[in-house]
């Protein structure tokens, strides 16, 4: 077997390990407010989640898998050196989900992968092989290229917060002469609205492991056009959901109990508010963080019932993740590409 074709096998497993640590570190945004209002045990929270995770990818499309996949140019560089350069960036984002699962801290896979995969295409073979999409934007206002991706990823956490407030205040209102055995309402309610936030989490960070593979299998020669296969889809939900059942116990203290103290109406008013947000980026081809709108929804919430309440050291803390999480990971793919090339010179 030839070393491309190696090759490709390999990334191919890296990426599915990256889609599983995606699966245990974001399994904490989803089960962490139907934990933290007891509204599920723990057991029942994974369960739920795991089976509705599993159907998201298949049944969500390829709009997101479509623009992370193209956000990076590979043409006319050799099969073999494109491989290498997805896998240094691989590297870069599965990192920095270890090191922050590690520390308990909710970063954005999201992120991670587009901050590993421009920097080690950066480093590799130049800044005009990654699809930045500005003339695209000015010229034609059409949103591509990392210009889409980040835009989806700064605007959807400002989205999560207004929303969050908007419906709390809405359904605070409407339940406000209700008698404290709403919260059994509220408790209850919380196995749909938790399988929607599922179901939508799969469909879109599934898809960014489905839009990788697909690069890796057209740059190695496997396809001859960008579409993604049924096993890809299938193999990516599979990987995402078993990191689902393995849970992110450490992140979970931090969003279920570190940002504000959540009661059930308010675990049902995120995990609404957060499916929402992230199934309309789904269908709009748009990558989202959900620890992004997870987070940002619940502090909208809070915000809207006690400003005080709302722990803004701890969000202060995620928020600084968020902004180090690219280039963080982008240094650590570029570090990775630089041992490979010392390594292994005259791989290019």
């Amino acid at each position: 077997m030839e070393v491309l074709s190696i090759l490709v096998y390999v990334a191919v497993a890296v990426v599915l390990i990256f889609d599983y640590t995606n699966g245990f570190h974001d399994a904490s945004n989803i089960i962490a407010t139907p934990i933290a209002s007891r509204a599920l045990t723990p057991v029942q929270a994974v369960i739920i989640v795991a089976f509705f995770e599993f159907l998201g990818p298949l049944l969500g499309g390829t709009a997101v898998a479509n623009t992370i996949g193209k956000f990076v140019n590979l043409d006319g560089v050799a099969e073999l050196f494109s491989v290498s350069i997805i896998l240094c960036g691989l590297s870069g984002a599965i990192f920095w989900n270890l090191i922050t699962w590690w520390f308990g801290i909710p970063s954005s896979s999201s992120h991670a992968l587009v901050g590993g995969l421009a920097g080690a295409v950066m480093v590799g073979v130049g800044v005009d092989h990654v699809v930045w999409g500005f003339s695209e934007l000015f010229m034609h206002g059409k949103f591509t290229g990392v210009t889409k991706v980040l835009l989806a990823l700064v605007i959807s956490p400002v989205i999560g917060f207004v929303m969050g407030y908007l419906i709390h205040r809405l359904v605070f209102r409407l339940t406000s002469r209700a008698k404290p055995s709403i919260n059994v309402f509220f408790k209850r309610i919380q196995f749909l609205s938790c399988a929607g936030l599922a179901f939508s989490h799969g469909a879109n960070d599934a898809q960014k492991s489905m839009g990788i593979i697909t690069l890796v299998l057209l740059t190695g020669g496997f396809i001859d056009e960008f579409k993604v296969p049924f096993w890809v889809i299938l193999s990516c939900a599979i990987a995402i959901t078993l990191g689902i059942l393995s849970g992110g116990w450490r992140i979970v203290r931090t969003v279920g109990f570190g940002i504000f103290k959540v009661r059930p109406i308010h675990a049902f008013d995120g995990q609404l508010t957060s499916a929402v947000v992230i199934m309309t980026a789904s269908v709009i081809g748009a990558p989202v963080s959900t620890t992004h709108v997870v987070s940002s929804s619940l502090m909208g919430i809070g915000a809207a019932e006690r400003p005080k309440a709302v722990r803004w050291a701890k969000a202060q803390e995620i928020v600084t993740t968020w902004l180090i999480t690219i280039p963080g990971a982008g240094l650590v793919s570029v570090m990775t590409f630089l041992v490979l090339d010392l390594l292994v010179p005259g791989l290019d």
